[in-house]
């Protein structure tokens, strides 16, 4: 699923992929560019999204909250205390697979990316 552009007088509808977070799928929107001087501005509104969380992620998460839970009851039931460990150990693995990947890619860095100019080839000499 990637970037669909439609182009129309003046601009055009454009629709992206995106992943926020935990949260992935589609934004749908209309761009209008208008000339200036020496540049141009790009205006893009959005018009519809279609968002789902990423289940993996998700399980991996309530694991880990499950097992952080378990251990906070310990004072109360102390045979618990020896999963201390067990439980620290999912914790570390959940924060290693999901909140270290964790990225951001939808339309405000897709546009930040168009206000980069293109790099330059150097001519042979």
């Amino acid at each position: 699923m990637g970037r669909e552009w439609q182009a129309r007088p003046g601009g055009g509808h454009l629709r992206l992929p995106v992943v926020l977070g935990l949260r992935r799928g589609v934004m749908e929107g209309e761009v209008e560019i208008e000339p200036l001087a020496e540049r141009c501005r790009l205006t893009w509104r959005l018009g519809q999204s279609r968002l789902h969380l990423h289940r993996a992620s998700v399980g991996v998460l309530a694991i880990a909250a499950i097992a952080a839970l378990g251990t906070l009851a310990w004072p109360y039931y102390p045979v618990l205390l020896q999963a201390l460990p067990a439980a620290l150990l999912i914790a570390f693995a959940a924060w290693w697979l999901v909140i270290t990947r964790l990225r951001t890619s939808g339309p405000q860095e897709f546009l930040e990316q168009l206000k980069e100019p293109a790099p330059q080839a150097e001519p042979d000499s």
